[in-house]
């Protein structure tokens, strides 16, 4: 096991992700309960050992990567074996285990699902916001989602420490078991004429942030409580993801105080 630094021009930077490579030792790490950020493995790769994490990988719905050998060697020039996890540095948790404990310590659920956000800056930069304006937890998919590492941990300022990170499968089944809990969905997006400022966030809410380039997914769009936009008067006509959330999450925190 051994620290992945990404190589930053500050020399005052010391934030690592800890890379574990070998089958066994990737085996181990998952039995420990090491959360697993990243998982790749070399393409053709067999044998009994393999096999058996393989098991181990579809037990924990740990998903990976295929990848050719030579990508394997610019990570490490040590022995992988073809195998090489970048392990998370924080803790995954469940919604299931979240929504109940909100409900029961008497306060309004305030969700904020990311869905197809890929920039580990932009992740960052929300999660900030988010854990600022009190929301109870992050929603992110396990595939198509950025990578939480340590320049997302560094833009947080933190916060991704602080704040619980939910990563799921499906968010469309997360989404309907928000709805079954009583929580309203709403998603941010320019498909419709109603406005943010429209929205009733004083109830339990389910704030959706899609992808700057192709916004939230049709399945999220299609069981959603409401549409809603923020107002645009300039040229341009969009804003940067994470400035879009702190919009309408502060919208939802100024209904709340009021």
């Amino acid at each position: 096991m051994q620290n992945f630094q990404r190589h930053d021009r500050s020399p005052d930077r010391r934030e690592t992700n800890q890379m574990v490579f070998g089958i066994r030792a990737v085996i181990e790490a998952i039995d420990s309960g090491k959360e697993i950020e990243s998982l790749f493995v070399q393409r053709g790769l067999g044998g009994s050992l393999f096999l058996e994490l393989k098991a181990l990988l579809k037990e924990h719905e740990i998903g990976f990567q295929q990848v050719p050998i030579e990508k394997l060697n610019r990570i490490t020039r040590k022995n992988h074996q073809g195998v090489i996890a970048i392990i998370s540095p924080i803790t995954y948790q469940k919604i299931e285990d979240i929504v109940p404990e909100i409900y029961e310590k008497g306060e309004v659920p305030l969700f904020l699902i990311l869905d197809g956000v890929t920039d580990v800056r932009n992740l960052g930069a929300i999660a900030r916001t988010a854990e600022c304006s009190g929301v109870h937890a992050i929603i992110v998919p396990k595939k198509g989602s950025a990578e939480i590492n340590p320049d997302a941990i560094k833009t947080s300022a933190g916060a991704l420490y602080k704040i619980p990170v939910c990563r799921h499968e499906s968010l469309s089944k997360v989404a309907k078991f928000l709805i079954e809990s009583g929580i309203q969905l709403v998603v941010s997006t320019e498909k419709t004429k109603d406005s943010i400022y429209d929205v009733d966030y004083t109830v339990p809410t389910c704030i959706i942030m899609g992808a700057e380039d192709v916004g939230v997914s049709d399945d999220l769009i299609r069981i959603a409580d409401h549409l809603a936009k923020i107002p645009m008067f300039g040229e341009i006509g969009s804003l940067n993801v994470s400035v879009s959330a702190a919009v309408v999450l502060y919208e939802a925190i100024r209904q709340r105080i009021k």
